[in-house]
């Protein structure tokens, strides 16, 4: 799988999860992009306001997912094999992890984290 994980960038749990996210990018399948990128909400073509709800992934045939799904293909891509989403695939998983990314999703900002991409790298960000 090739494509592109598109976070907030203005978090610092999920920039931490970004950099891990890239460092196991062996392959060079995976990209990532703050989704304060100017023009990100047209190139995945959801409305600017729901760019905050979740993290997304645009893979390279057009297909975008949210939340759960999307770290687990973003994860595929890095790792270089189909397992995590086939783990995300399996009945009550998905659900289960869907579940749990939301509540991070909603309290991300109270967890630890590094710098955000939003003031290391400003330029890439509206």
């Amino acid at each position: 799988m090739l494509g592109v994980l598109v976070f907030d960038g203005r978090c610092g749990m999920c920039t931490r999860l970004a950099n891990r996210l890239a460092r196991w990018n062996r392959a060079g399948r995976l990209r990532i992009e703050p989704f304060q990128a100017p023009g990100m909400a047209e190139r995945l073509g959801i409305a600017d306001d729901r760019l905050p709800e979740s993290a997304w992934w645009l893979d390279s045939s057009g297909a975008v997912f949210a939340g759960a799904q999307a770290i687990n293909a973003a994860l595929s891509a890095a790792l270089g094999t189909s397992l995590p989403l086939w783990i995300y695939r399996l009945p009550g998983v998905g659900a289960l992890q869907n579940a749990i990314y939301r509540w991070v999703a909603a309290h991300r900002y109270r967890f630890r984290g590094v710098t955000p991409l939003c003031e290391a790298e400003p330029e890439r960000c509206a």
